[in-house]
């Protein structure tokens, strides 16, 4: 970096001669602080004259018969020199944690369902391997974990396709992609069944997350000519398996979840031919890169899905 002044009179200061200046200042001695650079000591001279130079021409040290000593103008200069490059030393150093996924900060987002399993599983091997790395993660529905993500307030996010909500913005890492469950009580006359398909299912009261079926797991029903009968709302998972287990209605199951629920309601396969799995995705905003971070939280989610059974 060239001496001379930049905009606002700041002087434009090159890190080596702020090195150097703080290395003669601590040994007392051009030639020890050329020593210990590996310089010569004409070199560490020019340092110090540039150094002198862009900062108005003071000098910084006064030459003795035996080594240096500080001017009023070098003890100054100390602190501030000291400042600057402790600063600049951080910086490399947090930069190199980033760039070898030792530290920083990764901000995860995911609907529901993939918190049963696929993301605890994934947050664990990745703090075992990264433990200096700052992991937070929020829950939501994947249209609002889309918005968290484009307003930059996520790095990745866990979303589906059950919602419906647009995924351009997004490059998308599959996951996975899910089989439906229907949970009935361990007594219905379709829990001993291998299989079952949503036709069988017409005449259900069925436990949702929401009164109208499109955007829950209840939009593949619609496919069928069907209209499901919501005789209850219930946005939490785990209630939603109390009211399967106390008969009052049944309730789809992704893949996500089949590993979570009690042990007195049953899970039948629905068989639904032709019709798309609910597919599992990270994404990631479009046109961002991976960090090093992410693309290793990536590796272990990938990871996660496949000890999954789909």
């Amino acid at each position: 970096m060239a001496g001379g002044s930049a905009a606002g009179g700041v002087p434009d200061l090159a890190t080596a001669w702020l090195r150097v200046f703080l290395d003669v200042a601590r040994h007392g001695s051009f030639t020890v602080a050329a020593r210990t650079l590996g310089w010569t000591q004409s070199a560490v001279s020019r340092q110090i004259a540039s150094l002198e130079s862009a900062l108005g021409g003071a000098p910084l040290f006064d030459r003795l018969p035996r080594g240096v000593r500080l001017t009023e103008a070098g003890r100054v200069l100390v602190p501030h020199a000291e400042a600057v490059v402790e600063r600049l030393s951080g910086a490399h150093r947090e930069l190199a944690a980033l760039r070898q996924a030792t530290g920083g900060q990764l901000r995860v987002g995911a609907f529901a369902t993939a918190d049963a399993a696929l993301v605890p599983r994934a947050i664990s091997a990745f703090r075992d391997r990264h433990p200096g790395v700052r992991l937070t993660r929020e829950e939501g529905l994947t249209p609002a974990l889309l918005k968290r993500l484009a307003a930059d307030h996520l790095d990745l996010a866990i979303v589906s396709t059950t919602s419906g909500a647009p995924l351009d913005d997004c490059t998308l890492h599959h996951l996975l992609d899910e089989s439906l469950y229907v949970a009935v009580p361990l007594g219905h006359p379709l829990a001993a069944e291998p299989f079952v398909r949503f036709p069988q299912l017409a005449d259900a009261d069925w436990i949702s997350g929401g009164l109208r079926p499109e955007g829950t797991l209840l939009d593949a029903v619609l496919r069928h000519g069907l209209r499901p009968r919501v005789a209850h709302v219930v946005a939490e998972w785990t209630a939603k398996q109390g009211y399967v287990a106390a008969g009052l209605g049944v309730t789809l199951v992704p893949t996500l979840a089949a590993d979570s629920v009690r042990p007195d309601i049953a899970l039948v396969r629905v068989l639904d031919e032709g019709a798309p799995a609910r597919a599992v995705y990270a994404a990631t905003l479009r046109g961002r890169g991976l960090t090093p971070t992410a693309r290793a939280f990536l590796g272990a989610l990938r990871e996660a899905a496949a000890r999954i059974p789909t």
